[in-house]
């Protein structure tokens, strides 16, 4: 029985809850209860093969103290913005006290960047280029590149596997305003993982990063997921608030443990 597990390791946008330097009700509440608490978007995928993090940021070792981790091999990245790279240091020294070698997945574009602002994480992490795709055990991960709104590109990660079961899923954590060959990929989904910052930004579009909710459930209207998680919320989503989702799609916690069957 197959037995593969994503867990979420974080929920935020790319400040995080609380802002440091706001006292909006949101981030009140995070200091205190903490139920908005949301460390910035990683993933964890479980599979027999083993471990594979989706981003490492600014979090990462926080979030391997919660867990009660002490090492990590393999992380695979979205894009080289702050909130998905800056714990690649602090894990490239990890590596190098433990003597291990960790493993670095990208699209080759996504390294280059990586080389310039980190060029010593060579000496401790093996790079790899997934511009073409790559194979996890029994899952095959395929990138495509998604608009960033006026933060250039991202890439997303759609997820398949034929063995033992059949599965197909994806994350796209930075993404607005995709146009039909950027969609394309999201169709045939038992889960979509889609960042969201706020319910309702109430900017102009052109000065805008990331999908607010309105505008994702349109976008699950079209490419109808069995089940989809909104996930990089920023200060602008409260959990005390009853957004009137449909059924079959949820805010993510971090924490939260899916059963990828």
């Amino acid at each position: 029985m197959n037995k593969d597990t994503l867990i979420l390791w974080g929920t935020g946008d790319s400040m995080g809850v609380p802002r440091v330097y706001c006292s909006c009700e949101v981030c009140s509440e995070a200091r205190t209860t903490g139920l908005n608490r949301r460390f910035r978007s990683s993933a964890m995928l479980e599979a027999a093969e083993g471990e594979l993090l989706i981003d490492c940021g600014p979090e990462w070792r926080t979030q391997m103290e919660l867990l009660d981790k002490r090492f990590i091999g393999h992380v695979l990245i979205t894009h080289a913005h702050f909130d998905h790279i800056a714990g690649l240091p602090e894990w490239a020294d990890a590596c190098r006290w433990l003597r291990k070698k960790g493993h670095v997945y990208a699209p080759a574009d996504v390294l280059q960047t990586l080389r310039k602002q980190f060029p010593w994480l060579e000496n401790q992490l093996i790079f790899h280029d997934c511009s073409a795709g790559m194979d996890w055990g029994n899952w095959r991960i395929q990138p495509w590149k998604v608009c960033h709104g006026k933060n250039g590109y991202s890439y997303a990660y759609r997820f398949d596997r034929t063995k033992p079961s059949s599965y197909s899923w994806a994350y796209c954590p930075d993404s607005i305003n995709l146009n039909a060959e950027e969609k394309a990929p999201m169709f045939g989904l038992q889960l979509l993982i889609l960042g969201t910052n706020y319910y309702k930004e109430p900017v102009d579009l052109a000065t805008r990063s990331v999908y607010d909710m309105v505008e994702a459930l349109e976008l699950l209207e079209e490419t109808n997921p069995d089940r989809a998680l909104f996930t990089h919320m920023s200060h602008g989503v409260d959990f005390r608030t009853d957004y009137k989702l449909p059924a079959r799609v949820t805010l993510a916690v971090t924490g939260m443990k899916l059963d990828l069957n």
